[in-house]
């Protein structure tokens, strides 16, 4: 299974992003999508989560401004970006856990990363 995203950029602060990002192979289901990300010397953190059924969680620091969404026709995840800040700036990941079969369960892929840059 691969994870493909899309939609980084550069950005300033008060604008807005859309990041996107497709999972492809051998898929019998999707449970968790989400995004997180990495600042230059940080740790990866958690930015959103959308379970299977739309129950969405947000880190405290983008609730209001970001919106997670995701299309299991197609097997993606979207995060739509507003009112974006300086403090944003990272590369952000997409998280996928999904299992092979019925009896082939809880697997987890990330995709490549796509850097989000938001100038001041």
């Amino acid at each position: 299974v691969q994870l493909q995203a899309s939609g980084g950029g550069l950005v300033q602060a008060g604008g807005s992003l859309r990041l996107s990002c497709a999972a492809s192979g051998s898929i019998f289901s999707i449970n968790n999508m989400g995004w997180y990300r990495q600042a230059p010397g940080k740790q990866r953190e958690l930015v959103a989560t959308i379970a299977n059924g739309g129950t969405t969680y947000y880190a405290d620091s983008v609730k209001g401004r970001f919106t997670i969404s995701r299309d299991n026709a197609k097997n993606t995840v979207s995060l739509q970006m507003n009112s974006l800040k300086p403090e944003d700036t990272a590369v952000y990941f997409c998280n996928v856990k999904y299992d092979r079969s019925r009896w082939s369960r809880d697997y987890n892929v990330w995709g490549q990363g796509t850097q989000v840059t938001v100038s001041s």
